[in-house]
């Protein structure tokens, strides 16, 4: 069973700095494009940053220049630091792979658009 769990969400002060964790679990093989989503109440999930395999990054508007996306092909985890954080990054973050090569005995499963969770941020005085 292929999951993603996310780790490190909390309460942090407007100005602070949190970095979340995602740890894919599994037999896996592989893993391609890996990204971090967040919605608030009475919003859409939107795109926070995502990673290519290679390495390749791109951010949201809202957080570029603040936040910062890395991975660990070998260990399967992906992070986001976040600092100056705002009110207004309050949401629950997720972990997104869009597909995960797992091995299952002798074949290869191919699990599409995996969602963790999710963590809770919330950044208040």
């Amino acid at each position: 069973q292929v999951q993603l769990v996310e780790f490190g969400g909390g309460l942090v002060q407007p100005g602070g700095s949190l970095r979340l964790s995602c740890t894919a679990s599994g037999s896996i093989i592989w893993i391609n494009d890996m990204a971090w989503y967040r919605q608030s109440p009475g919003n859409k999930r939107e795109l926070v940053a995502i990673i290519t395999r290679g390495g390749s990054i791109n951010y949201g508007d809202s957080v570029k220049g603040r936040f910062t996306i890395s991975r660990d092909n070998a260990k399967d985890l992906v992070y986001l630091q976040m600092s100056s954080l705002k009110s207004e990054d309050t949401a629950v973050y997720y972990c997104y792979a869009d597909e995960i090569h797992e091995l299952a005995g002798p074949t290869v499963v191919k699990h599409l658009e995996v969602w963790g969770q999710g963590t809770p941020v919330t950044v208040k005085s």
